[in-house]
């Protein structure tokens, strides 16, 4: 009977055990498969930033590029002041600070304009720093922009197979042997040559104008125009047309004294021609008529 009993305890240990390393099996097995998902979150919420990064860095990509774009800006000002001459150094000494310099320059009467150049990013200012000037009024202003990006990556592009064009053709050129070799290589070096030079000046010519914005200023003073008296009374009617025709007279006079000469010795031996010939004529009819 003892022995029974102590089969029986031995047997529920065992079964014990066996349900402590299962559950612990499974225990571990759970805590195994419920590790993932804070993995899983933390790799969701680790995932967003980098496209947050992706998309910021695209933005910050088309700012440079729209920054980079390659823009020809012109732009017109019409300022009215009491002393256009005063303006016109003022608007000079503002462009010089800014990095420009005066191309153009016309001063009259009432009036002056001056066409300058200023780097294309600082135009706006500028422009600003213009409108703002003590004692000036702004009747008309203008700014017209063009796109040249396309043109300036175009040319870039020729620029580059061109210099490689050259630099293969300069490698034919050592390779060559014979004089007939050399001087068609050396022909179509020089070919290429002009042509590179000709996209470069191209290139300079259109960065330059990229570089540096073109903007004309025109002052006109705010002083009432002179008003000028009409001459539209008898006597200085009559006063201009006898002006008119002593002026008239006098250029007969002077055709008629650069032409005498000629007539002169044009004119004689043609008279005395004439008067021979008369002369002729009458005796011959004078000898008919006598004769029988």
């Amino acid at each position: 009977m003892g022995r029974r009993v102590g089969l029986v305890v031995a047997a529920f240990a065992v079964a014990a055990l066996a349900g402590c390393g299962a559950g612990g099996s499974a225990g571990s097995s759970a805590d195994q498969a419920a590790a993932p998902a804070p993995a899983q979150d933390n790799a969701q919420r680790g995932g967003a930033p980098p496209k947050q990064e992706s998309a910021g860095e695209a933005q910050r990509a088309g700012t440079s590029a729209q920054q980079n774009r390659q823009l020809v800006r012109t732009a017109t000002v019409e300022l009215r002041a009491p002393d256009s001459d005063a303006v016109l150094a003022r608007v000079k000494d503002l462009v010089i600070a800014e990095g420009g310099y005066s191309s153009q320059e016309r001063s009259q009467t009432g009036r002056a304009s001056v066409t300058v150049k200023v780097p294309g990013d600082r135009l706006d200012p500028v422009m600003e720093s213009i409108g703002e000037l003590e004692g000036v009024e702004v009747g008309r202003r203008e700014l017209q922009t063009e796109d040249v990006t396309e043109q300036v990556v175009d040319i870039e592009a020729r620029l580059a197979n061109q210099r490689a064009s050259v630099e293969r053709v300069r490698g034919l050129l050592d390779r060559a042997t014979t004089t007939a070799e050399i001087t068609d290589i050396e022909a179509e070096l020089t070919s290429r040559q002009s042509e590179l030079e000709s996209l470069q000046r191209r290139y300079e010519a259109l960065k330059g104008q990229t570089a540096m914005a073109t903007l004309t200023v025109s002052i006109s003073e705010t002083g009432e125009p002179v008003a000028v008296a009409e001459e539209d009374d008898f006597l200085d009617a009559f006063a201009g047309g006898w002006k008119a025709l002593v002026e008239a007279f006098s250029w007969l006079l002077v055709v008629l004294g650069a032409v005498l000469p000629f007539a002169v010795v044009l004119g004689l031996p043609t008279v005395g021609y004439l008067w021979w010939r008369r002369r002729r004529k009458a005796t011959v009819a004078a000898a008919s008529t006598s004769t029988p």
